[in-house]
């Protein structure tokens, strides 16, 4: 395929959007539930592709509702299928609830993929996903689209490495169809972030701050990982206590966003902190760069567009990986992709996959040559319940383990998701 497209769910405000743009890519469809969020990506859309009709580009709702859009519309012509699902599950603040987190569409978002039968599949979430206690849910991904005719790998990319002056690490998926796998490759760091007083020194100088020499001496370092947030926790500021206390180091109030950049009256004894931010400071730090072909405009209110820019991937990251598919699919680079590593993954989901009887904690550590002792198999088993059905019997000493069914939301007309989340869009809780 020459012309490639994408359609991309959970789009948010587009960073993904923009990064796939620059990639090559033109977007088919963009689905995403918040309307102000989706106001802004159809405005640049618009602009990128001005002739086609934006309104019917972007598509406002549930996902994972057909009332929304029909994925079997798009069955086998779509160059790539690509989407940032709620983050919530795996994170630390969402508590990493897993496939038990009824806002959990990573594994629906698989089962897409065997619906619309893209060429590739891009998925992107929190760093939380690559933790120890996911390794059985990355494993069953791999596995579900490997029966689906995709090779997918998973890695852990830090946006700092891609020019992006802030810490955010990002864990993301991406698979191929068998035929294009052999060309894929992660994209190599590119180069070194700049500070956050060299990415900003522009934009705080605009309007004749007096401090600006030494500010930008003393945000002398990358930027912390930028929160977003959602409609349920207030309005806008740069992250919880500890992010708070990293940006102070930097001479910058977290405390919340400024409306524009400080002007040559600023008052250094009542502003002990430094300076606030403005949400275009805070796109900068995003990686919306200082470059033309970054250019992007972000509808709504303060807290809204701060919001939308704080739960975007940045746009240099999802460009990078971008453009290791498109050559991937264009057959451009010709080395053999390393099969996942195995150490991302959860060496008990493995065995119990793998047995069909029902084992006890004392063979699964025999089949894995006493790697894991009896206690820690059973830690193990544990964690897996959290995603999976793990069928037991037998008493205390003796007790024997059958791993079951992916306990995830796969668009199953009877999962809890249905009622939770029409529960929260009653409340006005849906971002």
């Amino acid at each position: 395929m020459t012309d490639l497209n994408v359609v991309e769910i959970c789009a948010g405000a587009g960073g993904q959007s923009l990064g796939l743009h620059l990639a090559g890519f033109r977007h088919s469809l963009a689905v995403e539930l918040d309307a102000t969020a989706a106001a802004t990506l159809r405005s640049n859309l618009a602009r990128l592709q001005p002739e086609e009709d934006s309104a019917n580009i972007v598509a406002v709702g549930d996902v994972a509702s057909e009332v929304t859009w029909r994925p079997e519309d798009y069955r086998g012509k779509v160059s790539l299928l690509a989407g940032g699902v709620p983050c919530p599950p795996f994170s630390v603040a969402g508590k990493q609830l897993g496939a038990g987190d009824e806002r959990d569409l990573f594994a629906w978002a698989v089962n897409l993929t065997g619906r619309v039968r893209p060429e590739a599949l891009l998925l992107e979430n929190v760093r939380g996903l690559s933790d120890a206690r996911f390794g059985g849910y990355r494993q069953a991904v791999v596995d579900q689209l490997e029966s689906l005719g995709y090779r997918a790998d998973w890695k852990l990319l830090h946006a700092k490495d891609y020019g992006v002056p802030q810490l955010r690490p990002r864990m993301v998926l991406v698979a191929l169809r068998e035929e294009c796998a052999d060309y894929f490759e992660w994209p190599d760091p590119k180069e070194t972030a700049m500070t956050v007083g060299t990415t900003l020194a522009r934009l705080m100088a605009v309007n004749g701050f007096p401090y600006i020499d030494e500010w930008v001496e003393r945000a002398d370092s990358i930027a912390p990982t930028i929160v977003g947030g959602s409609k349920k926790h207030g309005g806008a500021d740069l992250g919880p206590t500890r992010a708070k206390r990293a940006w102070e180091s930097l001479w910058v109030d977290a405390h919340g966003l400024a409306d524009h950049a400080p002007d040559e009256a600023w008052d250094r004894a009542a502003n002990p902190r430094g300076p606030k931010l403005t949400t275009e400071m805070v796109a900068r730090l995003q990686g919306w760069l200082d470059e033309p072909e970054y250019e992007w405009h972000f509808t709504g209110l303060k807290t809204s567009r701060y919001r939308q820019i704080g739960n975007a991937f940045p746009p240099p990251v999802a460009r990078a990986v971008g453009d290791s598919i498109a050559r991937a699919l264009r057959k451009e680079r010709a080395t053999l992709v390393p099969r996942p590593d195995l150490a991302m993954h959860d060496e008990v989901y493995r065995v119990l996959r793998d047995s069909g009887e029902r084992l006890t904690a004392y063979r699964i550590s025999q089949r894995l040559g006493g790697r894991l002792s009896i206690v820690d198999v059973e830690k193990r088993i544990q964690l897996l319940k959290h995603d999976f059905e793990v069928h037991e019997s037998g008493g205390r000493g003796r007790r024997t383990y059958m791993l079951g069914d992916w306990r995830a939301f796969q668009g199953q007309a009877d999962h809890l998701r249905h009622e939770a989340f029409a529960e929260r869009k009653r409340r006005g809780r849906i971002s």
